[in-house]
């Protein structure tokens, strides 16, 4: 993506403005309060803890599901196996930094383009969350894994709590929830926490509008906090997000919008029996953490919760050195 692709800065942010009022994104800001901006800058990983080379080459791969799907993954490094499952509407390449990490430090960092998503098939049916996790158990079984930490950001946490809900732990000895869905996006009259549905109707009204426009403006604004007071915004996550999002298949993310939004997770997370970290930013627009992460822990039998002070729901990115740590902490331990 070259700069000439995007309007300049000042015009990004009228169109963002703009967009927001008929999106429904400007319901997700006004819906919780502004708190202070303390991201961290984006940075190159830390060296690694551990300098031992890798005896494998990263891989990649594709794999055909039984109804005929291609899922695209990438297999890199060796050594105790850990699965990274992806937001929407980004690929595996979102978890770039931390699967690099994972493979440095002596790791065998597993993730895949979800059905819909980055370089995978894009069927017309199957885009709902039960076929997603079904995918997941397949790639695992694909690959033979055992004794996986299952790592699962956003949507992509839904998908692991619907994995454990529907194929259990035997290949699995610990969970991660980053900025996650579950149980409920959606505001119910038993989830008074959640989203209005309006907000979701919006984000489809924008999507149909301009997805490519829409998919500039939801990272400059809500998904890394970069429309808080004393943000700076980073054109490079802005690009990078959108090219992921454009990578995917127009039905399969439109569609995505209802499974992450009104997917009830509630029985999938009382079915976790591994440890289980959750990690949530308290600034997060997007999910917001009194609604999701903190309704998980009453869910989960056998949880961490660590509350990221500021951080946004991208805190993949703006965050990722404090994750990286605190990941292989998690699992090391």
């Amino acid at each position: 993506m070259t700069s000439s692709t995007l309007p300049p800065n000042g015009k990004v942010d009228q169109l963002r403005r703009a967009l927001l009022v008929s999106s429904g994104l400007s319901a997700l800001a006004l819906q919780f309060p502004l708190v202070g901006c303390s991201q961290e800058a984006p940075t190159t990983p830390p060296a690694p803890v551990s300098r031992t080379p890798l005896p494998r080459s990263a891989t990649m791969g594709t794999f055909t599901t039984k109804d005929g799907t291609e899922i695209y993954y990438k297999d890199w490094g060796t050594g105790p196996v850990v699965t990274f499952s992806h937001g929407w509407p980004l690929s595996s390449d979102s978890w770039e930094a931390q699967m690099f990490f994972m493979a440095s430090n002596g790791y065998r960092a597993i993730a895949h383009d979800r059905r819909g998503h980055g370089r995978s098939a894009q069927p017309s049916e199957g885009n709902d969350m039960d076929t997603y996790a079904d995918d997941l158990a397949q790639l695992l079984d694909h690959l033979d894994v055992k004794d996986a930490t299952m790592i699962g950001f956003s949507t992509g946490g839904g998908e692991v709590a619907r994995y454990i809900g529907r194929h259990g732990t035997k290949r699995l000895k610990k969970a991660v929830l980053v900025s996650a869905i579950p149980p409920l996006m959606l505001k119910t009259e038993g989830n008074p926490l959640g989203t209005p549905i309006e907000v979701f109707d919006g984000l489809r009204k924008a999507f149909l509008a301009n997805r490519s426009q829409f998919f500039i403006d939801i990272p400059s604004g809500p998904f890394y906090g970069f429309n808080r007071p004393g943000a700076k915004p980073v054109q490079g996550l802005i690009d990078f997000w959108w090219l992921q999002g454009m990578m995917g298949g127009y039905k399969g993310t439109y569609e995505c919008i209802k499974v992450f939004s009104e997917t009830d997770l509630t029985e999938d997370l009382k079915k976790f029996d591994i440890p289980t970290l959750i990690v949530h930013g308290d600034a997060d627009q997007v999910v917001p953490i009194a609604a999701a992460a903190r309704q998980s822990t009453k869910l989960i039998k056998d949880n961490k919760l660590l509350v990221y002070e500021g951080a946004p729901h991208g805190l993949t990115d703006t965050h990722r050195d404090r994750l990286n740590a605190d990941l292989l902490a998690f699992i090391r331990s």
